[in-house]
């Protein structure tokens, strides 16, 4: 549970309830996007300041938006707000031979994340961030990490991540702490999406995570 003496912040759960208001009845809210100062700032620690009712309202509305958009995984950063919060959820493709071993990830809601790569493997794949629209470029990723992080009740998680989940999990902690995918990616590899299906993919690639 989350400390037991943590205190709303008053002010700032006004703020959310008005942010989670512009979503209107769809619970859809705008994605910042690439030059916005909130994707570059530090997020602060959620240690309780939001009600449990605005908690909820904040993952349903975050959840929507990350499916809407659509992407598999969300950062509070990318709706503007700079808590250490984020939602993640992939499930598997038809394509079992997709080398980037996607595997079921179910809805996730990941507060105060950290990740720690197990072993040295890594693997280079396109990603994509719905904050960086409509481009994606390769990024090299742990190809294994211990992931952890506190649920929305508060309870702490720990759990080894392998391949896609892997590879989620880490796009979504980075953004938490300032990072965009395109800051390490292999900029020669830079491409629209329209491109990458026509010229260098056969199917599809998702968009990575937020």
């Amino acid at each position: 549970m989350f400390g037991k003496n943590a205190k709303v912040d008053l002010e700032l759960n006004r703020e959310v309830e008005r942010l989670i208001k512009t979503g209107g009845k769809e619970h859809i809210l705008p994605i910042v996007q690439a030059g916005e100062p909130v994707l570059r700032q530090q997020t602060v620690q959620y240690n309780g300041q939001l009600s449990r009712k605005t908690l909820d309202k904040l993952i349903d509305t975050m959840h929507t938006t990350m499916l809407e958009a659509p992407g598999v995984g969300l950062a509070a950063t990318q709706i503007g707000l700079g808590l250490a919060l984020a939602v993640v959820e992939d499930h598997v493709r038809d394509d079992e031979d997709d080398p980037r071993e996607i595997a079921e990830f179910p809805f996730h809601v990941i507060i105060n994340p950290s990740y720690e790569p197990v072993g040295e493997k890594t693997r280079s794949f396109f990603e994509g961030c719905l904050s960086f629209d409509g481009y994606q470029a390769v990024r090299r990723r742990w190809l294994d990490i211990v992931a952890r992080w506190q649920d929305e009740n508060g309870e702490q998680h720990e759990e080894r991540l392998h391949g896609w989940p892997a590879r989620i999990f880490q796009h979504e902690t980075d953004h938490l702490s300032g990072e965009l995918y395109i800051d390490q990616a292999e900029i020669r590899s830079l491409t629209t999406n329209e491109n990458l299906e026509d010229y260098w993919c056969d199917d599809p690639v998702p968009t990575d995570a937020a």
